[in-house]
């Protein structure tokens, strides 16, 4: 058994190991049994793809019995177990990622892996375009690596390979294409690498609603945060057609929606009542969001980015408002349940929001009790 794939490359790397990923030529049935024989509970998490999952002391790790390719189609493959290590090793994604490393400690570098990680250099096993055609998704996957691992030019072959092959990516499922391009949109360097991803095509083929790569490059330039959604916002020109074409969750739609919606944008100068009224209405993320993409949308001088940071720190210390009263508060006043009650909690509420939000409950219900005694005069 060994150590493969991400945990070689990130321990070489000097890199904190996220996820320990083991390898082994024993079949995956033979492999649950050692484990159940020796008290380790064990899940047959993939056995189609000979992977089984240990758990011990609270932590998992994957164990994936060593396979070669028989047959791939660019988003599936059918795989074979074997019994060498090379030859599991060919079908890996890049150099970096096909490197192990045995109980002894002895590292086994079959495509000089470690050399290209020590330059930076991002590099498929093998034939570029071979790799891409066996699954499409490591497109996406080469620059979600080139981002976190790469120096200088990205390798040609591999965008040659990019660009004659970005049609397969109208292959994949909706669902892997976001998954990795919400880790390259949340990862490092996202400014080099987008320029890239215009280049080779691969931007129109996931993004056919059209991008804006000016806006999000000062996204990026002023120091929003790594939060996936608003940069997606920043570089979409429709991001909510985006989120829902993509399968997002209901989550991730609605904070697009919030984001992108025509609502009032805090602005610099505007009052605390003001701010506060936007509060009560949106969350501190939202707005602080709206105010990263207003700024985005065109090149700002040091005073004015200066001014957007110190406008999104008023903001952060405000509390924000909770409307202190219910329906229950009108009823309990003689007014019977129903559309009524609605129009009077709608009309105290505008009231509150004039105020800037600063009225309790008892300024509330005192409101209530003079609509209530101006709808008996005109009455």
């Amino acid at each position: 058994m060994r150590l493969v794939g991400g945990v070689v490359r990130d321990l070489l790397a000097g890199r904190t190991i996220a996820d320990i990923d083991l390898a082994t030529p024993e079949p995956p049935e033979e492999v649950m049994e050692r484990l159940r024989t020796h008290g380790v509970h064990v899940v047959a998490t993939g056995l189609q793809h000979g992977t089984v999952t240990a758990v011990l002391d609270g932590a998992s790790y994957e164990i994936t019995t060593l396979r070669r390719d028989v047959e791939t189609d660019g988003r599936h493959a059918v795989v074979r177990w074997t019994q060498d290590w090379q030859q599991d090793a060919q079908r890996r994604d890049f150099t970096i990622n096909a490197m192990s490393v045995d109980q002894a400690g002895i590292l086994y570098d079959y495509f000089a892996g470690q050399a290209d990680l020590a330059a930076g250099h991002v590099r498929f096993v093998g034939h570029a375009a071979r790799r891409i055609e066996e699954d499409a998704l490591r497109i996406l996957r080469f620059f979600r690596f080139y981002g976190r691992y790469g120096q200088g030019q990205p390798d040609q072959q591999a965008m040659q390979a990019i660009t004659s092959g970005v049609d397969l990516l109208d292959g994949l499922s909706v669902e892997r294409v976001w998954m990795e391009l919400r880790r390259i949109l949340t990862g490092p360097n996202v400014a080099v690498l987008l320029p890239y991803m215009e280049q080779t095509g691969v931007l129109a083929h996931i993004l056919p609603e059209g991008t804006t790569l000016p806006r999000c490059a000062r996204l990026l330039e002023y120091g929003a945060p790594a939060c996936a959604l608003l940069r997606l916002a920043g570089l979409s020109c429709n991001a909510p057609v985006v989120v829902r074409r993509l399968k997002c969750s209901r989550a991730d739609v609605g904070v697009v929606d919030a984001l992108s919606k025509p609502a009032p944008i805090p602005e610099v100068g505007m009052t605390d009542d003001g701010l506060r009224r936007l509060l009560a209405e949106e969350s501190y993320d939202v707005l602080a969001g709206r105010i990263w993409l207003h700024q985005a949308e065109q090149i700002r001088t040091d005073a004015q980015n200066q001014a957007f940071a110190q406008l999104r720190q008023r903001l952060h210390g405000l509390e924000r408002p909770v409307f202190p009263i219910a329906g229950r508060d009108v009823v309990a006043m003689g007014v019977p349940a129903g559309p009524e009650v609605g129009r009077i909690m709608g009309q105290v509420r505008q009231w509150w929001l004039a105020g800037g939000c600063r009225a309790g409950a008892e300024a509330c219900r005192a409101q209530i009790k003079q609509q209530l005694g101006v709808k008996a005069v005109q009455s």
